[in-house]
């Protein structure tokens, strides 16, 4: 347990309104803000992943942004690390750490005792996989292994998720176990004294800003930005599986019209905001407010909370 200090971090689906409370937020506690989304941490993914620009900034200090290129993998492992030399460090300034993102595991990850470990990789036994992936039929029969081998697994990937099925059959070829049993730990310990802030809002209304956000996303220049990436040759990575992305690839590819991608973005953005909700109220315990309250007076609220939690804290360490 880090008993130095509180983390803060904001959670709510996509479009709720984090970023600019959290730059609010960080100003009235001498704070800094660390990226809690797994895609914003990749280049040149700008306008598809709503990705705080300089200019909104406002002076506060940014982590983990613009971290990777588009053709690097990124795991949850590696972010926990990260994240926690980064709160470390800001915390031994004297300034607040603020996490900031719809990743719910991610965050969890930071926050609590999940356990993961490197080891399972053998870039030999993953090469034979992706081979075996390239025969005709090879998905279906991978897939098939997976329900085999570990059902706990199959059951959460999708059967086109080739990167998950390969990675879930490479631990166990290499180790032994299973995905679940080498994520050692179920993260029921707290590494940090936290406090976690979420913005709720009403599903329909939620659902119009997303539509609007992403109308917004095109006549910023997203079809531009996918199409950088189309024709800097980045296929089949991780980041460009991100939704804004892989749609717009499939009009590229001539697989849908353009007017049919921009629509299944927004789908497959609402129906992404529905899981990250599902997420948040089954995983986390967290002080929900409204999104669309004003800000200010959710600020007022937040330390108070915050005053409460460093009162409480004072008595349990008085009576030790």
């Amino acid at each position: 347990m880090n008993e130095s200090s509180l983390v803060i971090a904001i959670v709510g689906p996509t479009a709720s309104g984090k970023t600019s409370l959290s730059v609010k937020l960080a100003k009235s506690l001498d704070g800094e803000i660390i990226n809690g989304d797994a895609m914003q941490v990749y280049k040149g993914l700008d306008i598809g992943t709503a990705k705080i620009r300089p200019e909104e900034m406002e002076g506060i200090p940014h982590h983990l942004f613009n971290l990777k290129d588009p053709t690097q993998s990124f795991s949850v492992a590696e972010y926990q690390s990260v994240v926690r030399n980064c709160i470390d460090d800001i915390q031994g300034r004297g300034k607040q750490p603020i996490i900031v993102g719809g990743t719910g595991l991610y965050i969890q990850s930071v926050l609590f005792d999940f356990r993961f470990t490197e080891e399972g990789s053998d870039p030999v036994v993953r090469e034979k996989l992706e081979k075996e992936l390239e025969k005709d039929g090879g998905a279906a029969l991978l897939y098939e292994r997976l329900v085999k081998l570990d059902p706990v697994s199959a059951k959460k990937i999708h059967p086109n998720n080739h990167r998950r099925i390969i990675r879930a059959l490479e631990i166990i070829e290499v180790t032994g176990k299973t995905k679940e049993s080498q994520e050692q730990g179920k993260g029921q310990l707290v590494v940090y004294n936290h406090l976690l802030i979420g913005l709720d809002i009403e599903r329909e209304t939620l659902y119009e800003r997303i539509d609007d956000r992403v109308d917004e996303m095109i006549r910023q220049g997203l079809v531009d930005e996918a199409r950088g990436l189309w024709n800097r040759n980045v296929r089949n990575v991780q980041s460009v599986q991100a939704i804004g992305y892989k749609e717009l690839y499939d009009y590229f590819e001539g697989k849908m019209t353009l007017e049919e991608s921009i629509d299944a973005i927004k789908k497959h953005t609402r129906n992404y905001a529905k899981r990250q909700m599902t997420y948040f109220r089954n995983k986390m315990t967290i002080h929900w407010f409204d999104a669309l309250a004003d800000q200010q007076k959710c600020i007022d609220e937040i330390l108070a909370i915050m005053k409460d939690f460093e009162h409480s804290k004072s008595n349990s360490e008085s009576k030790h």
